[in-house]
């Protein structure tokens, strides 16, 4: 059974809810029907015209109001275009989070040109990589000449203040975004968005309300942040950005800003939770209307205790990925009614659930997670330095394994790549994180499968508690309370340090190639 549902798409930007009405609408060449849009090079003097003075940007403290923005990019462009930046190259942005970053974006887009970033704190091996397959024209945030003759660019650049800061012709690229692949463990691709370089402020999307303020605690350079920044700034937000992410921080910036919506990842959502409750509930959070959090499954526990809190209306869950073939989203409200769902496909995707032979599977049995956008494959994305894995009838897949209800709501039980045979069983990661991390303490977990004569492998959890090592005979009638047998570790390991980075991410594979050959704590 295949479904599709009325919501919009996040990675092809249909706008999220009932459509206007009176907008004026045209068809792309891929079929696509788009509302009237703004050139990215213009978003910024549209939003000047109407707020010059309200802060646009606020990096703890270091802002800049629209006008200012405005003046800036302007400036910045021009010197981007002296160094050769033309309409439809790639600008790499090796920024950290800050105003800094968003400007170069801004700047690139006002020449027509595609930003690219990547982390500031990228291994030198893996930058070269990524310049090596996008050959941008500019590279930003890096010594200069380190890859001459592709001009380069160092952190804290400033413009000549020479250089006319007025606007500049109206150029719009053909793709808004060329992102890195967050989870390759061979050489990196790039994952180049087929959308133009345009929006419609007033299209709604997101629950993200013009106006409003924005809060991305998230590194800038991953396609979530980067996205839900973006799009707050393009309908007009004040976007308030934070250099890494401090839970407490976090509900500072809430308080003293006035947040009414703001992205995480259930990382994130661990760590507000694990602040003192008279830390956590001492800042007020009352402005919030949606808390938006993806990039890694949430446990139940984790969720339903944000729920409690702020309310089911404002907790919202999306699944997709950065290719934007489809995804899905889901109200706290439609949670409570479907538990330990993410939603059900949004109005441009469809989604099934495929077996092991090729079939489509019926509600309530697992298997592969398939989508296809509407308009058809390759019409969201393009892959620089790999092919797209497709079957037929275009439908691709995220490597997900999970299964839908009668209602076509979707539930995920894990990664495919991530799945563990022990002993003739399949086991899957994310359950055995989700008990660990419910557990007193424990801050993160990672479960990996490692070679055992016997059983062919056998589980080793990987345990971030900062306090040390717990109570082990706790921990494993805590396990044995809330998981069979056969999915409890086998070994044991204890760690300080957080085993997700800031964008929800674990990478179990390297974990596993890093201990293969080590003695582990066994138990």
């Amino acid at each position: 059974m295949t479904y599709h549902r009325a919501y919009g798409t996040f990675g092809q930007m249909a706008p999220f809810g009932q459509r206007q009405k009176n907008a004026k609408r045209r068809v792309s060449k891929s079929g696509q029907e788009n509302m009237a849009a703004i050139s990215l090079s213009r978003i910024v003097s549209h939003w000047t015209a109407i707020q010059p003075d309200r802060v646009a940007l606020d990096h703890l403290g270091d802002r800049r109001t629209w006008a200012e923005l405005e003046a800036r990019t302007n400036r910045l462009a021009r010197a981007y275009a002296a160094l050769g930046v033309k309409a439809d190259d790639f600008v790499t942005i090796a920024l950290p989070n800050g105003c800094e970053f968003i400007e170069a974006c801004l700047a690139a887009w006002k020449l027509g040109a595609t930003p690219q970033p990547i982390s500031a704190r990228l291994p030198k091996f893996e930058r070269d990589q990524i310049i090596e397959l996008g050959k941008p024209a500019l590279v930003v945030g890096v010594e200069a000449d380190e890859y001459a003759p592709t001009p380069c660019l160092q952190q804290g650049f400033e413009p000549d203040a020479s250089l006319p800061d007025s606007q500049l012709p109206e150029r719009t690229a053909a793709s808004f975004k060329a992102m890195t692949s967050g989870g390759s463990t061979g050489r990196p691709k790039l994952i180049v968005s087929k959308l133009p370089a345009a929006w419609d402020p007033d299209a709604p999307y997101l629950e993200i309300v013009n106006q409003g303020t924005m809060l991305i605690p998230g590194p800038l350079y991953h396609n979530g942040p980067f996205l839900w920044a973006m799009i707050a700034l393009f309908k007009g937000c004040t976007i308030v950005i934070t250099t890494r992410f401090d839970a407490e921080q976090v509900l500072e910036r809430i308080d003293t800003m006035g947040v009414d919506i703001v992205y995480l990842v259930p990382t994130m959502m661990r760590r507000i939770w694990a602040l003192p409750e008279a830390v956590r509930t001492k800042y007020d959070v009352s402005s919030l209307r949606a808390v938006w959090h993806l990039a890694a499954p949430c446990p139940a526990w984790l969720k339903e205790a944000f729920i409690e809190w702020l309310g089911a209306e404002v907790i919202w869950e999306l699944y997709g990925g950065t290719e934007g073939q489809g995804s899905t989203t889901i109200q706290g409200t439609d949670w409570l009614e479907h538990r330990g769902s993410v939603g059900r496909p949004v109005e441009t995707c469809e989604m099934k659930i495929v077996g092991e032979a090729g079939e489509t599977l019926p509600p309530g049995e697992v298997g592969e997670v398939y989508m296809r956008p509407l308009a058809g494959p390759g019409t969201t994305y393009t892959y620089l330095g790999a092919e797209a894995k497709i079957i037929d009838g275009g439908w691709e897949s995220l490597g997900d394994l999970g299964w839908m209800d009668a209602d076509g709501f979707l539930y995920l039980s894990d990664r495919l790549s991530d799945m563990i045979l022990s002993g003739g069983a399949n086991i899957y990661p994310a359950e055995v994180e989700a008990a660990l991390d419910a557990f007193p303490g424990v801050r993160s977990s990672a479960v990996i499968g490692l070679p055992d004569e016997d059983l062919g492998a056998r589980l080793h959890a990987i345990v971030d508690f900062p306090a040390g090592a717990p109570d082990e005979p706790g921990l494993l009638a805590h396990l044995a309370e809330r998981l069979v047998r056969y999915k409890i570790p086998r070994s044991f390991e204890w760690v300080s340090e957080p085993l997700r980075d800031d964008a929800g991410k674990v990478r179990r594979k390297a974990l596993r190639e890093a201990r293969l050959g080590q003695p582990e704590t066994a138990t």
